[in-house]
């Protein structure tokens, strides 16, 4: 006869000490407190009849029994969470949710919303803007749009569109600033959300580029490069623009980009999903139109001179 399973909330209890070689933090996760994380761990103890946990003076250390049982604990528990969600999505009727950065949803996703939802009304979608990166498998994301290096083990990833990067402002400013070395006496405004990217898509680079020296002086900083955007429409300054995010300011006039050189980048957009989710109706569906949209959008390229930011990396 197989040995009769301890209570789950004592697995629980110990997977979370476990993982955190803290009883305190432990308890903190799941929201009991310390002596009743410490009663469950001690029940479970007892059901096995060993010691799983040393404990120190102000720590804790597995014992061979714990480092036995731990990676097991922690491997049901998220299988137990994929199976959970899973069922979850049964006849809740065809739901999708879509993770992307802030800037992109509301400048590229949100304003074509509108032709996804005309060819498919049976999809709900949901989005989350976020710029954390979101765990596909753990918080209930279908797909994901990233700007950035490929990382992408073990998952579904399609590249969507690569990035370029050009001063752009208003035309009443360009029509001050026709010329590139005129750039130094309007205000230079900084994305630092992009600040990740190696070697920098930033103002030094795209005056090296240039071959200009970059000014001295200081300019506003926006974590979000839908506010500096904004801002750059409002006539505030310049931006050192993303071609993805300004493509329809550009086209409308509301934006230009007067100059000939560009930044461009490895970092690229991809869409990304569980291995095997495109097999998924409403996950095929998002995949064919957003790449559809993608095609039917892009414009023929500028004339300008594209530069790598690795040749004027320092």
């Amino acid at each position: 006869m197989p040995d009769r399973l301890p209570p789950l909330t004592a697995l629980r209890a110990f997977d979370a000490a476990a993982r955190h070689m803290s009883f305190q933090a432990a308890a903190a996760e799941l929201g009991v407190t310390p002596a009743a994380l410490s009663f469950q761990i001690k029940t479970l103890e007892e059901h096995l009849g060993q010691k799983l946990f040393r404990r120190l003076n102000r720590a804790v250390e597995l014992t061979e029994a714990g480092r036995a049982l731990a990676p097991g604990t922690r491997d049901g528990f998220e299988a137990l969470g994929a199976a959970w969600r899973q069922a979850k999505t049964v006849g809740a009727g065809q739901v999708l949710n879509v993770t992307a950065g802030p800037a992109f949803t509301s400048k590229w996703l949100a304003p074509r919303m509108f032709r996804f939802a005309q060819l498919h009304p049976e999809i709900e979608l949901r989005f989350v803007a976020n710029l954390r990166l979101l765990d596909i498998e753990r918080d209930e994301i279908d797909v994901a749009i990233r700007f950035g290096y490929p990382d992408d083990a073990g998952l579904l990833s399609i590249p969507l569109m690569h990035e370029w990067f050009s001063p752009m402002m208003t035309p009443d400013l360009a029509a001050r600033y026709p010329e590139p070395s005129m750039l130094p006496a309007s205000v230079l405004m900084h994305q630092d959300d992009i600040a990740f990217l190696d070697p920098p898509c930033d103002w030094p680079s795209w005056f090296r580029a240039a071959g200009l020296a970059m000014p001295a002086g200081r300019g506003p900083h926006f974590s979000h490069a839908d506010h500096a955007l904004d801002a750059a429409l409002s006539g505030a300054g310049v931006i050192l623009g993303r071609a993805s995010l300004a493509a329809g300011t550009i086209a409308d006039g509301a934006l230009v980009a007067p100059y000939d050189v560009a930044l461009t980048t490895e970092a690229h957009y991809r869409l990304l999903a569980k291995s095997g989710a495109d097999q998924r109706p409403e996950i095929r569906a998002f995949i064919d139109w957003i790449v559809g949209e993608i095609e039917g959008a892009r414009p023929a390229a500028p004339d300008f001179r594209y530069v790598p930011a690795a040749e004027v990396a320092r």
